[in-house]
């Protein structure tokens, strides 16, 4: 395991910053969709945690998810982004980074690519946002917590994809 260095400090602060200021910027289209549908979101959380995901793997720090998502809660938080969740907000930031640590964990025993990598961890990290804010706030039961987590899975999947290029193109640069 390597030390981190204060310019991979920076770079997960800016992923972190990140994560949070494209979450505004799409939630406004994102919620045509979950409007329609009558769930609550995942398209943006899924949009969101792709930044996380993607310093997780270009770090390569271990339980750098976790302290990513704290911070993340916290600054949303303290910029008063708190949503439907009020104060437990940051819970719902720190699960889906302490996710992703633990999916890349076990990832990278498997011999699974670099791009399946990215877009399973992103993929869990939008299902385990989506079932923390169930459990804490909306109380979804039968075929519309089904709905609500397919399309987290599924927005997951495909910004995890948008995650895999960003690593793939990053990583030529930092390295």
């Amino acid at each position: 395991m390597k030390k981190p260095r204060l310019k991979t400090y920076i770079f997960m602060a800016l992923c972190c910053t990140m994560g949070l200021f494209v979450k505004k910027i799409i939630n406004p289209f994102a919620n045509i969709i979950t409007d329609s549908l009558h769930i609550p979101g995942g398209i943006s959380t899924a949009f969101s945690t792709v930044f996380i995901v993607v310093a997780v793997e270009l770090v390569g720090v271990r339980w750098s998810g976790s302290l990513m998502g704290l911070v993340q809660g916290g600054l949303a938080l303290a910029m008063g982004r708190v949503g439907s969740m009020g104060a437990l907000m940051p819970i719902g930031y720190f699960v889906p980074g302490l996710v992703t640590d633990l999916a890349r964990m076990i990832l990278l025993k498997t011999n699974c690519t670099q791009t399946e990598r990215v877009v399973f961890m992103n993929m869990a990290a939008s299902v385990s946002a989506a079932l923390t804010a169930n459990t804490l706030v909306f109380h979804l039961k039968g075929i519309v917590l089904l709905l609500y987590l397919s399309v987290s899975a599924i927005s997951g999947f495909a910004f995890g994809l948008m995650g895999a290029e960003l690593v793939r193109r990053v990583k030529k640069v930092i390295r």
